[in-house]
């Protein structure tokens, strides 16, 4: 009686829905979304150490990991292993199916498998399952049932259970795709950090597209390393207004040895001559100066250095060496024209 008070309640919310005012839509679409959510949160609170077991199963496998699943799991398994082949981990998607005719071949002894199904009864999944223990891979069953043949048959078991599907019918797999979704996202993540993955890794893996330039420009493609200006530290503002021009808006301070002891703005002169409209010239730099500037590095990647600029409002930064003696200038536009934002 409980699962026939579940179905009408459902469907009422399908019918308000059905009927297409906007108080309707929302009220379901803020449904949805709440099942998944809580289903995402209860899977939190269930990891432990089967999952444990799931990380260290696939961290120590010396091959690939055989992703596989039919239907919409099927659909998430080809996420899934893109994700860990993209963080680290390589693995491929394997049809259960078109495994049986002929694309077993690409499993070998050193291999995972990660089987995913909601029931762990996929009648599709037991031929790979008999083939991948006669060949003794190990395996990781993906479902929401620790009872069924596949969690039995594998040496790891997720939990991907869910109460209710967020369809209004409790049908089309929604939740469920969605927690093993997120399960398989933690397992990735978990993997690239007990890989030792860095971001360095990640951009050799994505060298086409945004991604692969916003992690691949580094300050050095961009900086202005020749015919720049600077001002010694014995300068005044006169001296300062042309090289701000020059310079868009940013000018380097130096000592003797060319260490950078602080930047003259654009906004420091204009605040400057507001202040002093006929004494300005001849103020020393090093009185009007930011003192201890934010540098960078040439071998930074530009999408920190950004970070930085936007984190402090500033346009450009002088770039040093290891001893602090500036080495270039770098701008805001300039990174932002190469892609590393």
């Amino acid at each position: 009686m409980k699962g026939e008070g579940t179905s009408v309640t459902r469907a009422g919310v399908a019918h308000a829905a059905d009927s297409g005012s906007d108080e309707a839509i929302l009220a379901e679409g803020r449904r949805v979304l709440s099942v998944e959510a809580r289903a995402v949160s209860g899977a939190a609170d269930r990891l432990g150490d089967d999952f444990l077991q799931a990380c260290r199963l696939v961290a120590s496998a010396p091959g690939r990991v055989i992703v596989s699943g039919i239907g919409k799991s099927g659909i998430i398994a080809r996420k899934i292993a893109a994700t860990l082949t993209s963080t680290g981990t390589p693995a491929t998607f394997l049809h259960p199916v078109e495994g049986l005719h002929g694309d077993l071949g690409i499993v070998g002894p050193n291999d995972v498998a990660l089987l995913l199904s909601k029931s762990g009864e996929t009648s599709e999944l037991s031929g790979l399952v008999d083939y991948f223990l006669r060949m003794g891979v190990p395996m990781v069953a993906m479902t929401g049932r620790r009872d069924s043949s596949l969690a039995r048959h594998a040496q790891a078991f997720l939990d991907c259970s869910v109460e209710e599907e967020a369809c209004p019918m409790d049908l089309a797999p929604t939740t469920s795709t969605t927690v093993t979704l997120a399960v398989g996202d933690a397992l990735a993540v978990v993997l690239l950090q007990l890989k030792g993955f860095e971001p360095d890794d990640f951009a050799r893996f994505h060298p086409g597209g945004a991604l692969g330039r916003k992690l691949t420009v580094r300050v050095r493609d961009v900086m202005v390393a020749e015919d720049f200006p600077s001002l010694p530290l014995d300068a005044v503002m006169r001296d300062s207004v042309v090289p701000i021009a020059e310079q868009r808006g940013t000018v380097p301070v130096v000592d003797g040895d060319g260490v950078v002891a602080g930047v003259i703005t654009a906004g420091d002169l204009t605040r400057l001559m507001e202040r002093n409209e006929t004494g300005w010239a001849e103020v020393p730099v090093r009185e009007v100066m930011s003192a201890s500037p934010q540098t960078a590095h040439a071998e930074e990647r530009g999408s920190a250095v950004i970070h930085r600029m936007e984190e402090r409002g500033v346009m450009a930064m002088p770039v040093v060496s290891e001893m602090g003696v500036l080495v270039g200038m770098v701008h805001l536009h300039d990174l932002m024209r190469a892609g590393a934002v």
